[in-house]
């Protein structure tokens, strides 16, 4: 009892905790109609005092879920797999969103729609597997349009 009362309050709807991290803010986008592949977003807290690294995952609607990150290079935007992850530093709070870190679905089994939830499974190298619920915006995060 005093794990989801310490959960709860640490956490506002939306949100699930693992070990030391918190995920909040999940989305992913509704791709257009006959796009294959589609963006997720999240934040991911770290209040604790050890690093863990996002290392990949997976969802239903799609065959390669995968982590990808933007840079410049002069005046172009490269988009780009993080091979190696992505690291959530301790005590620090990393967001994927769109033009820079962010979550790549491919080979979608299924096109998600706006106002669907999906499941998704995250993979840390301390944490473990983390399964959360993914609700499909619009337009991205917070159902903004990008």
């Amino acid at each position: 009892m005093k794990t989801v009362l310490l959960c709860a309050a640490l956490c506002a709807p939306g949100c699930v905790m693992a070990q030391d991290l918190r995920i909040s803010d999940a989305c992913i986008r509704a791709p257009m109609p006959g796009a294959p592949v589609v963006s997720g977003y999240l934040t991911i807290t770290n209040p604790g005092p050890v690093a863990d690294r996002l290392t990949g995952g997976r969802a239903d609607f799609a065959e390669v879920m995968q982590i990808h990150g933007m840079t410049m290079e002069g005046e172009v935007m490269r988009m780009r797999q993080r091979v190696d992850g992505l690291p959530v530093p301790a005590g620090a709070t990393v967001t994927l969103q769109p033009g820079g870190d962010h979550l790549m679905f491919t080979g979608l089994n299924f096109a998600p729609k706006s106002g669907d939830t999906v499941q998704v499974t995250l993979t840390f190298d301390r944490a473990g597997p983390v399964t959360l619920p993914m609700p499909v915006c619009a337009g991205g995060p917070a159902g903004r349009v990008q």
